[in-house]
């Protein structure tokens, strides 16, 4: 998944599935609390990467189950977009990301984030940098 898509939040916490994503998204597809350099947002996986993941989490041992990597399927929503691809996110996500009515809906490889408009402006901000850029392009082996 790639892009970045300006999105609003409707009064009954409905947005819309970016026609791009969704056929990489699918008829359902889930969201959760998430996390990108220590700001808060929502992130969206594909039924296919929320079953590897849940197969991932069933396979640790109690004690690793416990504490936050619980939480992130406490606050999941499995999401079915309605005829005009609309789908909901509960106020508890809402508030966890702090997402106000204008929002971003962004590509990550095989996730895509949903962010809060200004929070998502200002990571931009502070990450659009050549030194920041370089160290990403060599960590994933470019």
């Amino acid at each position: 998944m790639i892009g970045t898509y300006p999105a609003k939040l409707d009064d009954k916490n409905r947005l819309f599935v970016p026609a791009k994503l969704r056929a990489e998204l699918g008829e359902a597809f889930f969201v959760t609390v998430g996390i990108n350099c220590g700001r808060s947002c929502l992130t969206i996986y594909s039924a296919k990467d929320w079953q590897a993941l849940s197969q991932n989490y069933n396979s640790l041992s109690i004690s690793q189950r416990a504490g936050a990597t619980s939480l992130l399927f406490n606050f999941a929503v499995e999401c079915i977009p309605d005829k005009q691809f609309r789908f909901t996110l509960t106020q508890k996500l809402l508030t966890y990301a702090g997402i106000g009515k204008d929002v971003m809906i962004v590509g990550r490889a095989g996730q895509a984030e949903i962010w809060d408009a200004e929070a998502f402006a200002a990571f931009e901000e502070e990450n659009l940098t050549p030194e920041k850029l370089l160290a990403s392009l060599e960590a994933i082996g470019l």
